[in-house]
């Protein structure tokens, strides 16, 4: 792994398990230096309460963490729309049927965490170390928060994390056909020009992990794998995944849900 990412500790109390996540991460630990004062590398995992992903020196955009707690997604869970989300409804949710969902490409674990609040059982896939240790962490304190919180709870057991370290072309390749209820695929878009205003974690991750290349070979292996359906996130403006044309897709002001269908919903099993 590069140099452009170590991993602190925001406190001496932290600092074992700050060391052995760099020595699992194959990074160097900075034990205790302040992000702010790091020169020469351009990003920390910075290890305390919440795992964060920091810029370092002054006057950057602010940490990156995994929340399934609080802020955007809590207000989400509350007051998003329910079932009538359009992501509800590309993934299947139709009455009392939530289907399980298989999301390959987690990321931040975003739409995954809506799915779970909406009743489906979710599994994530995320092949990058950093973002999967990110994810992990905010699993743990989405648990930790499910001791006073039922909803949480419930919540956070159907969500569940997969450790395997390999793409999702092949773990998906490696199921029996029609083996997965849904598949659901959000692959990293590659990064548009400089004068786009992409979000500070899109920046963050672009430069960290990259775009996602060889997401058109995410899509036969996902097809096959899936018994009801296959959903792919897009841009609004970007190509088909493959560029195979969905049976239909779902539209909005920045993005589309294109939905490869096999089997039915009416079919439920």
């Amino acid at each position: 792994m590069s140099q452009s990412l170590a991993v602190v500790a925001t406190a001496e109390q932290y600092l074992p398990a700050a060391q052995a996540l760099s020595q699992q991460l194959d990074l160097p630990c900075l034990d205790c230096l302040h992000p702010e004062v790091i020169a020469d590398i351009p990003y920390v995992l910075e290890l305390g309460a919440v795992l964060q992903l920091r810029a370092t020196g002054r006057k950057v955009p602010g940490p990156i963490a995994v929340d399934f707690v609080s802020g955007a997604l809590n207000h989400r869970r509350k007051y998003g729309g329910g079932k009538g989300q359009q992501i509800a409804r590309a993934v299947g949710l139709r009455g009392a049927f939530r289907p399980g969902v298989l999301d390959a490409t987690a990321g931040l674990g975003r739409d995954a965490f809506v799915l779970a609040s909406l009743g489906c059982e979710v599994t994530m896939l995320e092949r990058n170390p950093v973002v999967r240790a990110l994810l992990r962490d905010g699993l743990r304190r989405l648990d930790e928060a499910g001791q006073s919180d039922p909803e949480l709870a419930a919540i956070g057991g159907r969500l569940a994390l997969r450790e395997e370290r390999v793409s999702a072309a092949d773990w998906l390749a490696a199921r029996e056909p029609e083996s997965l209820p849904v598949v659901y695929l959000d692959p990293m878009f590659p990064q548009r020009g400089k004068s786009a205003k992409a979000r500070k974690e899109m920046v963050a991750f672009h430069q960290l992990v990259g775009a996602d290349l060889d997401a058109d070979a995410l899509l036969d292996p996902a097809y096959t794998a899936c018994y009801y359906r296959t959903v792919v996130k897009r841009p609004r403006l970007a190509p088909y995944l493959a560029n195979r044309s969905p049976a239909l897709s779902l539209e909005g002001k920045s993005g589309r849900f294109d939905i490869y269908t096999k089997h039915g919903i009416s079919a439920a099993r």
